[in-house]
């Protein structure tokens, strides 16, 4: 990292034909397309790049040698999903970020594992607690769900959703809760039926397992008024298709980066519930602005639509300066998705 946020990257490779920055949220915010960004050789195989400025952010990136993906082996900030490990490129501002842990009070993560009927296994979830819990306060729960092939603690690392949380408490710009982070991968990302399944397992899942461990374990307000789902990507999706169809469970939702180009058949039951809006505290639209410009704009634009002509309720925003990646989801949650939640929640 140089001084004016321009960054070089570094790599010996003596006997490779190229290497390239694969492309992903720095090219993005470079505002260079989906090509991959190739190294200069150099004396005894090293080979370099520099890049910039970027923009203060975290962005994941790998590294592409004769067309082999990898994390990069000069970087000692590495992040994993359920897919290979990938590098982190962290470039700071002036000061901390929205997304940093500032010196205010922090909440508490918790790992629990239980057993799952549904999948037949072992299984994880993260819990965050807002500072000064308190088990004689009822808390309303915010279930977060990721992306095709990630883990339950990528809201927690990439996310920094429990950072985002402390300091919009102390900002005074949420209410506490306790936000439940589950594994919705409950088949996986290559099976040929993988969209099929998905969603009728984690609705299980979620009734039969993750809602009734958080319910006996933490104070919570055990009605739909008092539960949200939000998800990005895939985790959306599952909010939407899940969420819509639980309005016994949940009365506020969060759609990142998701949606429908054919509501009208794939969401047909929900938007023709009679006084919909009467089950409805608050739906939340979101994507990148870099998202709103490219092909994933389609999904969440269609369900706006389908939204709108059924008058059913909800905030659509686009923001931010990313695209399908954690820039965008950080963003959302801070500026206006959690912020937003729980206003008519009188607890």
């Amino acid at each position: 990292m140089h001084d004016d946020q321009t960054v070089t990257f570094r790599i010996i490779a003596p006997e490779a034909q190229k290497v390239e920055l694969n492309p992903g949220a720095i090219n993005t915010a470079l505002g260079k397309g989906r090509e991959p960004i190739p190294f200069s050789k150099g004396d005894e195989g090293l080979w370099t790049l520099t890049i910039g400025p970027l923009p203060p952010n975290m962005y994941a990136y790998h590294l592409r040698v004769d067309d082999v993906q990898m994390a990069d082996p000069n970087n000692t900030q590495a992040a994993f999903t359920a897919m290979p490990p990938y590098s982190q490129l962290i470039v700071h501002g002036d000061g901390p970020a929205y997304y940093d842990a500032k010196n205010v009070p922090h909440g508490n993560v918790t790992r629990h594992i239980y057993h799952s009927d549904v999948t037949n296994g072992e299984r994880e979830l993260y819990v965050y607690t807002p500072p000064g819990y308190d088990p004689t306060t009822k808390y309303p729960v915010l279930y977060l769900v990721g992306g095709s092939g990630e883990l339950p603690s990528n809201w927690i690392f990439d996310g920094r959703a429990n950072f985002i949380m402390d300091n919009l408490l102390t900002e005074g710009k949420a209410k506490p809760m306790i936000i439940a982070i589950p594994n919705n991968q409950v088949v996986h990302r290559n099976h040929p039926e993988h969209a099929e399944l998905t969603f009728d397992i984690f609705e299980r899942e979620l009734r039969n397992h993750v809602i009734p461990v958080i319910d006996e374990n933490y104070s919570t307000i055990e009605s739909p008024n008092g539960r949200a789902i939000s998800g990005l990507s895939m985790g959306g999706r599952h909010s939407m298709f899940i969420g819509f169809r639980s309005l016994d469970l949940f009365a506020n939702f969060g759609i990142l980066s998701a949606g429908d180009t054919d509501p009208e058949t794939s969401l047909k039951a929900f938007l023709n519930t009679p006084n919909v809006n009467n089950s409805i505290d608050y739906l939340f639209v979101g994507q990148g602005t870099k998202e709103a410009e490219g092909f994933f704009n389609a999904r969440v634009q269609g369900l706006v639509d389908g939204l709108k002509n059924h008058d059913i309720e909800h905030e659509n925003y686009v923001g931010g300066n990313g695209g399908h990646d954690w820039s965008t989801w950080r963003h959302l949650l801070y500026y206006r998705f959690l912020p937003n939640l729980w206003k008519g929640l009188n607890n």
